[in-house]
């Protein structure tokens, strides 16, 4: 496993110890407790994903990249809903962002093959 995917599964995990810790950090409105406990559990999958992939599996990274895209839309509704605080919006924006680069970044994987000698 190469650094880049290591740096990716690095952020998405941090992603997920941020979705965890938001179950602890909402006020009940921002983001709403349906939301945070939904994303903390997104979160906890998510860090079992990452801990399988960091042993340089590449079997859990669909489903990694599954949670970790649905948890980014979670925080998706915070551009549409009314009297959303302006910290809320960039914390939403700074998770669609780093959850991309995440992606991208552990998308990379190389599709290994042997060859037969």
């Amino acid at each position: 496993m190469n650094a880049t995917i290591r740096a990716g599964l690095v952020l998405l995990g941090l992603l997920s110890v941020a979705d965890i810790a938001g179950l602890a950090l909402t006020d009940g409105n921002h983001p709403p407790y349906v939301i945070a406990v939904i994303s903390a559990v997104l979160g906890v999958g998510s860090l079992y994903f990452v801990a399988k992939a960091w042993t340089g599996k590449r079997s859990p990274l669909r489903p990694l990249l599954v949670l970790r895209v649905v948890s980014a839309l979670t925080a998706a509704p915070a551009f549409f809903v009314d009297d959303v605080p302006v910290a809320a919006k960039a914390a939403a924006a700074a998770i669609l962002v780093l959850t991309a680069v995440g992606a991208v970044l552990v998308s990379r994987a190389p599709v290994t093959s042997e060859v037969a000698r």
